[in-house]
């Protein structure tokens, strides 16, 4: 449970950083004050890391052999679309992440710094996660 929450926590902490280096996404908090704009951040990095985890693997499996031929770059467009489809879904909310004007490209540029972010603030995270059972 502990490294499941230092997990969503670095996600959020990326996030946040994103929006504010990616100038076309956004967060849209479902209030004005401190408390809930880090309470939507942690939100949409649910939603981000439940979507990449399901929807992802399953592209990931399914486009196997359109990742050998790319060597890796279709990586790029299926982490833009996993975070537009993070961006849609937090939106049903009534809050949560904005891409400008549902921008592809904005997704794509938010996806790398997200990605790069992610997994900087991860490692520097990963020893208060504890050990993992192996």
């Amino acid at each position: 449970m502990r490294r499941f929450l230092v997990s969503l926590v670095a996600n959020a902490i990326a996030l946040w950083l994103t929006t504010l280096i990616v100038a076309g996404v956004t967060l849209d908090p479902y209030a004005d004050d401190t408390f809930s704009t880090i309470v939507s951040f942690l939100f949409v990095a649910l939603i981000f890391g439940v979507v990449n985890g399901i929807v992802g693997t399953a592209i990931r499996v399914v486009a196997f052999p359109i990742y050998i031929l790319t060597l890796g770059l279709i990586s790029l467009v299926v982490n833009a679309l996993l975070l537009m489809l993070s961006a849609w879904f937090s939106q049903l909310f009534g809050f949560g992440l904005v891409i400008e004007n549902g921008n592809f490209w904005w997704a794509v540029l938010g996806a790398l710094v997200l990605a790069i972010l992610s997994a900087i603030i991860g490692s520097i995270l990963r020893p208060l996660g504890g050990r993992r059972n192996s």
